[in-house]
């Protein structure tokens, strides 16, 4: 039986882990977390932190594994480009030059400008200090790590005294000791699209509208929901979308996913945030249920031939519209507090438009203020026969979820509702 090891056991992973099982491999997981849910499900478990490149190349090679993957989580992507490298492995990630490119937001940038894709206007720590440049800065200000996870280390600044604390936070949150400083986008459109590619062949598997939290709860920077496919996909296609294919063409991409997140400003897409990976969530679940493709067999298939086999559906250059259905990726979002009880969930899982649905907060869990992803109680993914549909089924499941505190009170707070993406 061939073994494939998983980078990462977070929930995003499982799924990547039931594939393998399915096609018949031996599943290895690696992190530095004993109970980390992919764990559970695989066949062995090891307690190597993902960055720990030399262990992990040496363990691979004492037990023989025949196959590595990551697919879906930021900081493994580097590592696995380099544990596959060591062990002459299958990698989507032909070189360091690619992962750095779509993982460093500093790198990243520098691409988009070499290749006229627009991004956010930036500034630096050196200009800020400077009183005749800074008198030029459009306050407010976004301050954020080059290399992070979600929104962690993010600080929304409004004046020039505000900054320094916000630096200070984002790179102690930056994997490199480095943030950035720029122009805050909260009232644009965001936007999100994702490509898998196959032998250079790119084909757009999504287009999103991400929906965040209320600026007035303090969850601004923080997303309730993904509506997909996008408004803004014809926008995307006609404007924008041959100079980013163009730039991730000259980057040398052949394989595997790539997404990007940017803000909608007019007739084009300022990027922010790039992955050589698919995005944080369960759309590929979604997306499985309505093609009928399915994108981690072909992924564990990659890793173990070098092929992205397209056996496990055909793709095609309309995929994102996923047969006309609208889909949302939902995250309710809850206030401090220590959990008490959970109501409702039973009901939604029933729900044959709710594909998949994960908790990621349990009964007696005390929740703090943190104001970015740690504040998503869970994740349901819906799809709908059309928008208006999508909104009656967003009312619907979160009329039947209840997350009680110790007094008895519902901690869902400033949540999505159909109003926010019929109009």
């Amino acid at each position: 039986m061939k073994k494939i090891l998983v980078l990462g056991g977070a929930n995003l992973h499982c799924k990547l882990v039931k594939a393998a099982k399915e096609m018949g491999l031996y599943t290895i997981v690696t992190d530095y977390l004993a109970d980390s849910p992919a764990k559970q499900l695989a066949d062995e478990r090891w307690m190597l932190n993902v960055k720990d490149v030399d262990s992990i190349v040496q363990k691979c090679r004492e037990v023989q594994v025949d196959a590595v993957i990551s697919t879906h989580l930021d900081p493994c992507q580097r590592p696995y480009q380099m544990i596959c490298e060591r062990l002459g492995l299958p990698c989507y990630i032909d070189n360091f030059e690619q992962v750095y490119a779509l993982t460093d937001k500093d790198a990243f940038k520098a691409l988009c400008v070499k290749h006229g894709v627009d991004i956010i206007p930036t500034y630096t720590k050196e200009e800020l200090n400077d009183p005749a440049a800074a008198s030029g800065v459009q306050f407010p200000v976004l301050v954020k790590p080059v290399h992070s996870r979600g929104s962690r280390g993010q600080t929304i600044c409004y004046t020039l005294e505000q900054l320094s604390s916000a630096i200070k936070k984002a790179e102690e949150e930056s994997e490199n000791g480095k943030a950035i400083i720029e122009k805050y986008m909260g009232n644009k459109n965001d936007f999100t699209m994702t490509y898998i590619f196959v032998d250079g062949i790119p084909h757009m598997t999504k287009t999103s509208d991400r929906h965040l939290g209320p600026l007035e709860l303090g969850f601004e920077k923080v997303g309730i929901g993904t509506v997909s496919p996008s408004r803004f996909s014809d926008m995307y296609i006609t404007n924008v979308q041959d100079r980013l294919l163009g730039m991730l063409k000259a980057l040398g991409v052949k394989n595997g996913p790539v997404f990007m997140q940017g803000f909608v400003d007019g007739n084009t897409v300022r990027f922010y945030d790039p992955g050589f990976r698919f995005p944080g969530s369960e759309y590929d679940t979604i997306f499985e249920s309505i093609h009928h493709i399915d994108l981690m067999k072909m992924m564990v298939g990659f890793a173990l031939t070098g092929r992205m086999d397209t056996a496990y559906g055909s793709l095609s250059s309309d995929l994102y519209q996923l047969n006309g259905k609208r889909v949302i990726t939902l995250f309710p979002v809850i206030r401090s507090g220590t959990i008490s009880k959970v109501q409702g969930i039973e009901e939604i899982a029933a729900m044959p438009e709710v594909v998949c649905y994960t908790i990621r907060h349990t009964v007696g869990e005390t929740v703090p203020l943190s104001r970015d992803v740690n504040q998503r109680f869970g994740e349901f993914d819906i799809v709908g026969k059309d928008i208006h549909d999508l909104g009656r089924l967003i009312d619907t499941v979160l009329n039947k979820l209840r997350v009680l505190d110790e007094h008895g009170e519902n901690m869902l707070v400033g949540n999505i509702s159909s109003q926010d993406i019929v109009g």
